[in-house]
């Protein structure tokens, strides 16, 4: 009968027009199911399951990269373990790496040979080794009865009982993941690579064009891309920088298919996407919508504000701060496109109609599924009205109080070495833990300017007490009145004119000669202490059981109520992959967008006024010319991005994009603005993934970074492209 069944859906699948088919999904690598292979097929992929996820024998899996934990992902394409990547996902390497001397955020740096490639200290690039299916194991260590304080604590031993023993004396990183939240849980091993270095990336005005005017739109003119090495010990494994070590020998590595996508061709992305809300009930839309979406916007806005203020008066702040000013702006605008697109397309009332559905299916069931499921929904909405009177103020406490200036949050960093080197009754030992933080702070005063910081934390804190009542501030905001009254600015001055942290050499000097009673009365070492207390209490909250148990349950029950319906896992910085095709999309009533984008149109938007739009002399007069050799399509234009119905979110930036063999036809590098709701809930007629495409990337090596070795060291898919075997 199940045989019969799946037949009948087999077929019913393949008849159906590919174009109206929704392709939500970011799956699991290992859980490829059949349904899911037989789609993946029908769109036009070549290749297996197997194929892409294989722990045996090579697969794409293993030319798939995590970078710095999940922060990102990278692709290798070459045998000698280059990799590719986003611009923007290299930005902090290269910006640490810039000089005002030499300035290669700016001016762009593509090594002509390995040995100008440019170490990139503390950057770390991982593996997939394998996954395992550990749910019956972690679950198999609840028992009938406990609290949740209880099972929080039987699951927490035994995840860390696997992961040591996925770990034991082989050099693996391990890391079990929670699914369906709690529902299922997994193991994932790395191998993780410690000698990373830069090999080249395009100028700003190519790698960040469009700037933030551009950022979550299209259509899109952006050469995000940045290219690393890999280096291995002789042995082919991870070792920390050493000049001896040589480029790693990869398992798999991916193509180059320079031939081009048209519309309906199939696509796909894998990568390691960071978070996503898809089960998040009507209570977190508005929550998110009313409360803790528009605070997060104000506070973001007023420091992008200050920031630019300082970097536009000097190029060296512009440069110390580039990579901050860029974070801090994405999920500013980011924020701004969820609300938009929540309420655009009514995600609260489509959310309100599923928990209706899904109270008839309780309510429709016997009594032991009333007894299991029924409180899952009203348990959801008193942990939502519990927390609504507090949204606001957490917000602050983390965005304007914790890390809106920088110095309160490392001197929070610094306190937690301080107070273990003084429980240490060793002076040698003491002295030990204290050196320990130095490389921190050289990392951190490299890129700090004491006028910016001081004014981002006057004008936040000034923020912070208009919006936000005096008895949830933190404590040390009284000081302003009593002492200052009222004045942030004079309380500002008299912290960082005395506060150890104001500068390299006055925390290096505490470092040498520590003193308890110094750090007791430092201005920041309060202010964090206080900070971080207020943070932790908005997050503490009495109904937080209730959010636990009636997510699991309400998950779990959505599952059972459609057993047809593959319910994709949420994102969780684990490997997964996605799959479509390259369509345009119609983003408003008479609006309707192509599927790519060419050369033209950056000479369109070319403003060399504007520091976000600006075009060099030689990449125009190469474009007006149309010397785009083999990169040209057939109309002789050079396409430079192109879009799909792929679903991805955060932590995709620098997924490859690739054809139906596993081809590299893209890098992944943003979401369009019309879909920005997409982590909580997808739309298919509008949800797009933007891609740079391949050609373009090739052909600003080739032609304006001059990296004829880097076009030397790839490998081409010939033409028709062949079932893939590794090369």
């Amino acid at each position: 009968m199940m045989k019969q069944v799946f037949r009948i859906m087999l077929v019913a699948l393949l008849f159906l027009p590919a174009a109206g088919r929704a392709t939500e999904g970011m799956w699991l690598v290992s859980m490829l199911n059949r349904i899911q292979e037989a789609e993946m097929k029908n769109l036009g992929l070549n290749l297996t399951a197997q194929e892409i996820y294989d722990i045996n024998n090579a697969s794409l899996k293993d030319a798939i990269v995590r970078l710095n934990g999940g922060q990102c992902t990278g692709e290798v394409v070459s045998s000698q373990g280059l990799i590719f990547t986003n611009h923007h996902c290299a930005y902090d390497a290269i910006q640490s790496l810039a000089t005002v001397e030499n300035d290669i955020l700016t001016n762009g740096f593509c090594a002509r040979s390995m040995k100008d490639e440019l170490p990139i200290p503390g950057f770390e690039i991982s593996f997939l080794v394998r996954i395992e299916d550990v749910t019956a194991e972690v679950l198999g260590a609840v028992k009938q009865g406990m609290t949740e304080q209880d099972r929080n604590l039987a699951i927490r031993t035994k995840l860390r009982e696997i992961e040591g023993r996925a770990t034991d004396g082989n050099g693996y990183e391990a890391d079990v993941k929670s699914f369906y939240y709690g529902n299922e849980y997994y193991l994932f091993v790395y191998n993780t690579y410690r000698d990373v270095r830069l090999v080249g990336n395009p100028a700003e005005s190519i790698g960040k064009f469009g700037g933030d005017t551009d950022n979550w739109m299209w259509p899109r003119h952006t050469g995000d891309f940045s290219m690393l090495r890999i280096y291995a010990d002789a042995d082919n494994n991870p070792a920390d920088y050493s000049a001896s070590n040589v480029p790693l020998k990869p398992k798999h590595f991916l193509k180059m298919n320079i031939h081009g996508v048209k519309e309906g061709d199939y696509a796909m992305v894998m990568g390691y996407p960071g978070s996503t809300d898809r089960y998040l009930t009507s209570w977190g839309v508005k929550q998110a919508m009313e409360l803790s979406n528009p605070a997060t916007i104000a506070v973001r806005d007023l420091k992008l504000t200050t920031m630019k203020k300082h970097m536009d008066a000097d190029p060296a702040v512009r440069l110390k701060y580039a990579s901050k000013y860029a974070s801090t702006s994405n999920y500013w605008k980011y924020f701004i496109g969820q609300n938009k697109g929540l309420a655009r397309l009514d995600v609260f009332g489509k959310k309100q109609k599923q928990e209706q559905q899904f109270i008839q299916w309780v309510n429709s069931g016997d009594a032991a599924r009333k007894e299991k499921y029924g409180k899952a929904l009203s348990m959801l909405e008193e942990y939502y009205k519990a927390t609504d009177a507090g949204t606001v103020s957490g917000v602050y406490a983390l965005e304007a109080g914790l890390i809106g200036a920088e110095v309160p949050l490392f001197a929070y960093r610094f306190s937690r070495v301080f107070d273990a080197a003084m429980l240490e009754s060793d002076a040698a030992k003491r002295t030990e833990i204290l050196n320990s933080f130095k490389p921190q702070a050289d990392e951190f005063y490299r890129d700090f300017d004491l006028a910016l910081e001081k004014d981002v934390f006057v004008q936040l804190v000034n923020l912070y007490r208009k919006n936000i009542p005096a008895d949830q501030r933190p404590s040390w905001m009284a000081e302003i009145d009593k002492k200052y009254k009222g004045n942030v600015q004079a309380f500002a001055d008299r912290m960082y004119s005395t506060t150890m942290f104001r500068s390299k050499e006055t925390l290096m000097a505490f470092l040498d000669k520590p003193s308890q009673k110094a750090w007791d009365k430092d201005m920041a070492g309060m202010v964090a202490r206080s900070s971080i207390e207020t943070y932790r209490l908005s997050m503490a909250n009495p109904a937080q059981e209730k959010f636990d148990v009636g997510y699991r349950l309400y998950v779990a029950g959505l599952r059972e109520m459609n057993p047809n319906k593959s319910y994709a896992p949420d994102a969780n910085s684990t490997m997964r992959v996605t799959y479509g095709t390259v369509r345009d999309y119609q983003a408003a009533d008479a609006v309707q967008y192509d599927y790519y984008t060419t050369t033209r149109g950056i000479l369109e938007k070319r403003d060399n006024t504007n520091p976000e739009f600006v075009v060099p002399d030689r990449q125009k007069e190469l474009i007006e010319k149309k010397d785009f050799g083999r990169y040209a399509n057939a109309d002789g234009e050079l396409v430079v991005c192109f879009i799909g119905d792929l679903d991805i979110t955060g932590g995709n930036s620098g997924s490859p994009v690739m054809d139906g063999n596993g081809h590299l036809i893209g890098i992944a590098f943003d979401g369009n603005w019309e879909a920005m709701s997409g982590d909580i809930a997808y739309e298919p007629a509008l949800q797009r993934t933007i891609a740079v495409d391949v050609r373009y990337v090739l052909w600003v090596i080739e032609k304006l970074m001059g990296g004829k070795n880097i076009i030397d060291e790839l490998v081409y898919a010939s033409r028709p492209v062949p079932s893939p075997a590794q090369p």
